[in-house]
């Protein structure tokens, strides 16, 4: 037997299956033997050729058949079931262990009020209704300033002191006013008891009356200067000393005053602010005023502010400013730990009168997969991904139209981080 023969047998062995296909296989391999020696079998180089080309063939079938497809090609298998982690498509596995560790939370779908929420930008003020221009109402020269800017005042309290020549000179007149009015009623009742005792003329008795009366009225309209002006009648103390004081308690949040500077009556050398309560101002477009109403609720959230904050609107413009195209709508909010700053800009939103939906989700429930909405439904092995099509949505609840049914459990807090495990499943299925 030539080495063709026995090339023939050797692979006919390898040949897995029934004798008689072997047998088969064989008869075919002599046949072309016998038609290569009939064309002369000259060991040319095309027949070198065939013959290392044939060899080369074998060894890459042996290759394939006994290493690639038993070994390296299970080991491959292996190693992509391994790596996706048990998901099938759709589908992720995680043990109820494991989805608690992930922090994923369980809900269960179900019927829910829907208030449509809208948003606008806003700025905490003052409030305009607790704001106080300290004035000194009379000229003088600045001798003492008790109060500093920041500070926080009680009513009453004196925030400066001022010489004041005019004040100087209503207090003289005062003085003088009243020692006349004193003297008048000595007189007056000299008179009277005169003219009782038919001593003196009725006359004389009448005009001491009348005197009497000119010095009340001069005594009691100098008083109600003073008291116009704010200022003490107390006349044991200085002529000119002129106490500026609080109104009511509340922050020097504006100081205009100097030691030794000449105050005009009109000038406004301190703003006091009462920062018990401030305004939350907000610009509502003309298209967005009807679902903006005075007594409805309001959420007011900063990221300069710890937390959100809720309140109530109590003013709604009825203009629209001819610039903005905007009317000004207000939440007056106490803040009695003076966390709401004037200046803090801040989102304001409303919510409308709602409905009621058949079947509502976490709104973080909802993800997006491969451009569609979807929610993660809880299954035995894991969670499964449902497409879904959603309809209203709030900040709390969105609503499902289709895709999810009442009662059924589905991921609600941290579903993102189902979706990111799917994400690297497709990933490492695609590779």
């Amino acid at each position: 037997m030539n080495s063709n023969a026995y090339r023939s047998a050797a692979l006919a062995r390898r040949i897995p299956g029934s004798p008689a296909l072997a047998a088969l296989v064989l008869a075919s391999l002599f046949s072309l033997h016998a038609v290569a020696g009939q064309d002369g079998a000259r060991p040319g180089p095309q027949g070198a050729a065939s013959a290392h080309s044939e060899s080369e063939h074998e060894h890459g079938a042996q290759g394939q058949g006994g290493h690639g497809q038993d070994e390296h090609g299970a080991d491959d298998h292996g190693h992509g079931e391994q790596g996706h982690g048990g998901h099938e498509e759709g589908r992720i596995r995680l043990t109820p262990r494991q989805a608690a560790d992930s922090g994923i939370t369980i809900s269960v779908a179900g019927p829910g009020w829907l208030e449509e929420t809208r948003s606008f930008p806003g700025e905490i003020r003052l409030n305009a209704d607790r704001i106080a221009h300290v004035t000194p109402r009379l000229p003088g020269i600045v001798e003492r300033v008790q109060a500093d800017l920041g500070q926080q005042v009680e009513t009453g309290q004196v925030l400066a002191t001022l010489s004041s020549p005019a004040l100087a000179d209503m207090r003289s007149e005062l003085l003088a006013a009243t020692k006349r009015r004193a003297l008048a009623a000595v007189v007056y009742q000299r008179e009277r008891r005169l003219w009782r005792e038919k001593i003196s003329a009725e006359q004389d008795y009448l005009e001491a009356r009348g005197a009497l009366a000119e010095a009340d009225i001069a005594v009691e309209n100098i008083r109600q200067k003073l008291g116009a002006l704010g200022v003490s009648q107390d006349s044991s103390a200085q002529l000119g000393r002129l106490d500026l004081t609080a109104p009511f308690g509340g922050m020097v949040v504006e100081k205009h005053l100097s030691l030794g500077e000449s105050a005009r009556e009109e000038a406004s050398v301190f703003t006091i602010a009462d920062l018990g309560t401030v305004w939350v101002d907000f610009q509502v477009a003309a298209s967005d005023l009807r679902h903006v109403r005075v007594g409805g609720q309001a959420r007011i959230s900063s990221p300069a502010l710890p937390q959100a904050l809720r309140g109530t609107v109590s003013y709604v413009g009825a203009l629209v400013g001819q610039q903005t195209r905007a009317a000004t709508a207000r939440v007056v909010m106490e803040n009695p730990d003076l966390m709401l700053r004037p200046g803090i800009f801040v989102t304001v939103e409303t919510a409308d009168p709602g409905a009621e939906a058949a079947v509502t989700v976490a709104s973080e429930a909802v993800q997006v997969h491969e451009g569609k909405p979807v929610v993660f439904v809880e299954a035995p092995d894991g969670f499964e991904v449902r497409p879904v099509t959603p309809g209203r949505k709030t900040l709390a609840l969105t609503e499902i139209v289709q895709g999810l049914a009442a009662g059924e459990r589905y991921a609600a807090q941290n579903s993102f981080t189902l979706k990111s495990e799917l994400g690297k499943a497709s990933a490492e299925h695609s590779h």
